[in-house]
């Protein structure tokens, strides 16, 4: 994934302290050696939480272990606005997973408020990483995009002028792919 970004790739974990960190940083150099045209930093958890608002542009791609990812993408949905807004990818072995951040939203389920963006990207990330139509992937990107400079949003973004259901927010990215 990282390839097709920026080529930065950052490893989080708590090698200092875990021996499970030792274990993963030391698979991770490993794997690296196969992509030497991607940068790979290595950074602990905690740290990584501080720079993840300070300066969220210092990263590009992030792996680490679910435990470290779960709370590391809670905390990125601030940048976002909303954790609605998130895709999240766990890629590696037979099948790559692809879903929003935020889960299932039971809570919130039948009452057409849920922002289907992060599922949306999800999509993308689907479409780039797994089946290579990167040319599709971009069109969704660019529609989600659109979508929000437009200011729709669902009501989890508090910011928007133009307030929309579940369902219509679908329908806007459908519009404007259908543009595209």
């Amino acid at each position: 994934m990282a390839r097709g970004r920026r080529k930065k790739l950052s490893s989080i974990d708590k090698a200092n302290v875990l021996e499970s960190s030792q274990l993963w940083r030391k698979v991770v150099n490993r794997i690296a050696g196969d992509y030497p045209d991607v940068t790979l930093e290595h950074g602990y958890v905690d740290s990584c939480a501080m720079a993840l608002v300070t300066r969220p542009t210092s990263f590009d791609v992030i792996v680490t272990e679910n435990l470290f990812g779960d709370i590391l993408s809670d905390e990125a949905s601030v940048l976002t606005g909303s954790l609605g807004m998130l895709p999240s990818a766990s890629i590696g072995g037979k099948v790559d997973l692809y879903e929003p951040v935020h889960g299932s939203a039971p809570d919130i389920a039948g009452k057409g408020i849920a922002n289907p963006l992060g599922a949306i990207a999800s999509v993308a990330m689907l479409l780039n990483h797994t089946c290579k139509l990167d040319h599709e992937a971009k069109i969704l990107e660019d529609a989600i995009i659109r979508a929000l400079n437009e200011g729709f949003g669902t009501p989890d973004l508090r910011s928007q002028p133009k307030k929309v259901s579940t369902s219509e927010m679908g329908g806007v990215i459908r519009r404007f792919v259908e543009e595209s």
